[in-house]
């Protein structure tokens, strides 16, 4: 794995020469650089799940060893998606008014850079058709990466936009939240860029028509809801040096799934108490959130889902009528359960 990801990170460095060099703009000394710092604070950070697994999951697919080309090229799309991994974490912090990302300061909040981030934040989108045209314009599935990555990034935007809409200032309403509403948030928010589009893209690359794999697509998406609810918890009940980041989902008043959970599984005083503390920056309010967690033993109930959830994706995998496939989703499951960060 490790020489894959050294390939991984050499792909980087010539993505990024070939953006700072793109012949569209000229470059000054200044804007090179600032490019330049802008993609290597954002871009290569994180675990790089999301990229690494589009060569683990083609790999898979083709079932035998890469050329040096389809290595190149699957790292190129796998770096695409850790490039609108980046654009929409940068956006998502300012809107968020976050403090840290990744166990460092969010970019906007770095000296003179401030406001520039949203600008940062398009010019990282708008780098990945570059990608895209460079190394793909003469494959027979150009048009359809194109589309996918439109669509996933139309389709997260909207979740986003669900997600921020409920957590409006002045309108915070706990009776709102619902496991229903939870769901589409994280289905659309998280699941199909951070699950969906690796695999969809090794697919693609394989010259499969995506149309044919809406069943592949389901699972990968109810194993984006179990991520999601796992990083619910992690942000309450993980360890700060472990996942790289101090939760604040409780502040934030998000439509956590611990939350809803608690407001299911509380009674009338219990509710008040919620109503009360939730979504307020205080420290004791969150201090008596968590600890109504803990008496309505959210961990237990955690672990329950988690277990359950893994059985059902386990049973929904192995029906497949594709080894390669049940492989790539095999895969995909067994890093993501039981993690830590």
């Amino acid at each position: 794995m490790s020489d894959i990801r050294t390939k991984f990170m050499e792909v980087y460095s010539i993505l990024k020469s070939e953006l700072l060099n793109d012949p569209a703009f000229e470059f000054t000394d200044d804007s090179r650089q600032w490019v330049e710092r802008m993609l290597d604070y954002n871009v290569p950070g994180g675990k790089l799940n999301r990229g690494l697994s589009v060569i683990d999951s083609y790999k898979l697919l083709k079932g035998g060893e890469l050329t040096n080309d389809e290595i190149f090229l699957a790292c190129a799309l796998g770096w695409c998606i850790e490039w609108l991994q980046a654009y929409f974490l940068v956006l998502d912090d300012i809107m968020d008014n976050s403090i840290t990302r990744r166990g460092q300061p969010c970019w906007f909040r770095l000296p003179k850079i401030g406001m520039i981030a949203a600008n940062d934040g398009i010019l990282l989108r708008n780098q990945i058709p570059r990608i895209l045209k460079k190394h793909f314009r003469d494959k027979p599935y150009y048009v359809d990466l194109l589309d996918l990555f439109n669509e996933v990034e139309f389709q997260t935007a909207s979740g986003q936009m669900i997600d921020l809409i409920t957590t409006i200032e002045g309108e915070k309403d706990l009776s709102k939240y619902s496991l229903p509403l939870h769901h589409r948030i994280v289905q659309y928010k998280t699941a199909y860029y951070s699950f969906y589009l690796p695999v969809a893209c090794a697919l693609l690359m394989k010259g499969e028509n995506l149309d044919n794999h809406i069943d592949v697509k389901n699972i990968l998406i109810e194993m984006g809801t179990y991520f999601q609810v796992q990083d619910d918890y992690l942000d309450c009940f993980g360890d700060p040096k472990v996942i790289g980041k101090v939760g604040t989902d409780i502040e934030d008043f998000k439509c956590s799934w611990l939350v809803v959970k608690a407001v299911e599984l509380s009674n009338e005083e219990q509710k008040k108490l919620l109503y009360e503390n939730y979504g307020k920056t205080d420290e004791a309010c969150v201090a008596k959130v968590k600890e109504l967690y803990n008496v309505l033993n959210l961990q237990g109930v955690f672990e329950e889902y988690e277990s359950n959830s893994y059985q059902k994706l386990v049973t929904s995998i192995e029906v497949h009528p594709s080894k390669a496939v049940q492989a790539v989703l095999k895969s995909f499951l067994a890093k993501i359960y039981k993690r830590l960060k």
